[in-house]
Order: structure tokens, then sequence, then C-alpha cells
């Protein structure tokens, strides 16, 4: 491997790291409750089908060692968040949904892939494609998550549920890997990556526009900081993977 390419994807999974422990706060505020309150059990089972199916594509794919690493981590921390959810849901309801959430896509829809692509294509450029274009599929649909938060930023002039540190690495994220993608020539990483990139400048050029409104001060001064720094995470996590 190139070494600048070398570099360029260790930085990249320095940043994926810091995005993948990002909701640590969230779930010790949920451990120290007991319960999950109102947040949702979705963008963590989604997450973490995200990060098996690239895990699956940086191993398949010849020099894909650091996709596969820093996805590896991912897919440990996100199951991690997931068996969090189940043993601290706020009600039965919740923890028969996140469970039946978990085995329908993290297991059965990643067994799904897993098995057609390796039984079914003998051929290792047609299922590095096939694969590459799922993982593709799926990044760019979470890296639009954060649209619904942006569109709650604009109505409410509040930027209380646009939490900055994951916005910016977000898309310090987005960018790294894009770049990773075109030296490396995987159009499956640039993308997606290339995607995120530009939608995380939206959400820092939104941030920038009503963070200091009265609606954000005001917010500050009455919502709870851990409450207030990780909502946005629980309402559309967008995907941290590569």
């Amino acid at each position: 491997m190139d070494s600048t390419l070398f570099i360029i994807g260790i930085i990249g999974n320095i940043i994926s790291v810091l995005v993948f422990i990002s909701p640590i706060k969230t779930f010790w505020r949920i451990v120290r409750s007991r319960s999950t309150e109102e947040f949702e059990p979705a963008p963590y089972v989604l997450t973490l089908l995200n990060a098996l199916l690239w895990l699956y594509y940086g191993l398949t794919k010849p020099d894909g060692l650091l996709v596969a690493t820093v996805n590896g981590f991912g897919a440990v921390m996100e199951a991690i968040y997931v068996v969090l959810f189940i043993v601290y849901a706020a009600d039965h309801a919740t923890r028969v949904k996140t469970a039946k959430l978990a085995a329908a896509l993290d297991i059965g829809g990643f067994g799904v892939v897993f098995a057609a692509t390796t039984f079914a294509i003998s051929e290792l450029d047609l299922r590095i494609m096939v694969i590459g274009m799922i993982c593709a599929c799926l990044n760019v649909l979470m890296y639009g998550s954060p649209l619904a938060a942006m569109k709650t930023v604009i109505t409410t002039k509040s930027v209380e549920f646009m939490p900055f540190f994951l916005s910016f690495f977000l898309f310090l994220n987005g960018g790294v890997w894009a770049t990773y993608a075109v030296l490396d020539r995987d159009i499956f990483l640039g993308i997606p990556n290339g995607i995120g990139f530009v939608l995380g400048s939206i959400q820092l050029i939104v941030y920038a526009i009503y963070m200091n409104s009265k609606a954000s001060q005001s917010s500050k001064e009455t919502t709870d900081p851990l409450l207030s720094s990780n909502a946005g995470y629980g309402q559309g996590e967008a995907s941290s993977n590569v």
C-alpha cells in the first residue's frame, strides 16, 4: 500500500473511532438510570449492520485491512450499544422491538448478504463489486439521516438537537475517507463519503447560522447538558463507517 494512502487511512481510522465512541455518554446515562428513556434503538441497529457489511467488504477486498479494522472496532462498539439497549429497555415493548430489529437486520440481513455473495458468486471482483454496492447504498441512506435534524434546527432556529462535535467529526470522516477513496480508486468508498462530506459541510453551515440564535441560547440555559449533547444521535445517527 502506498505510504500516503496508508497515512490517510490511519487518520480516517482515528476519526471513525472517535465517532463510534461518541454515544458513550448517552449509554453511561442509560446505565446509570437503568432506562433507555426516549432514545430510539434503530440508529444503533442500523449502524451495526453497516459496520458488519463494511467489515466484510474490507476482509474480501485485497488491501482492505484499514477498512476492515475500523469497522471491526465499530461492529464491537455498536453490538455493545444494542445489547445495553435490550438490557435497559424502558419497557417490554421496546426490548422486544430492539431484539426483533437486531435479529432481522444484524443477523438475518447480514447473513443473507454474506451467504449470497460467498456461495453464489465465485468470482472475487464481482463479489467485491456486489458487496461494495450494498455498502455504498446503505451508507448514503445513513449519511442522509441528519437531514431530519437539520430540518428541526431550521424550524426551531435552535441547534439543541444538532451536536457540534458529532457533526464536525462526521464532516472530517467523510472528507478523509473520500480522499482515501480517490487515491485508492475505490468508487464504493468514494460515493457515500463524498456525499457525507457535502452533507457534513451543510450541517456545519446550518449550525453556524443558528448557533447564536435566541432559541439556541435559551436551550443552553434550560436543557440538561447531557441530553442536549446526545439527542441528535438518538434521533438520526449518521454513519461513521467508511
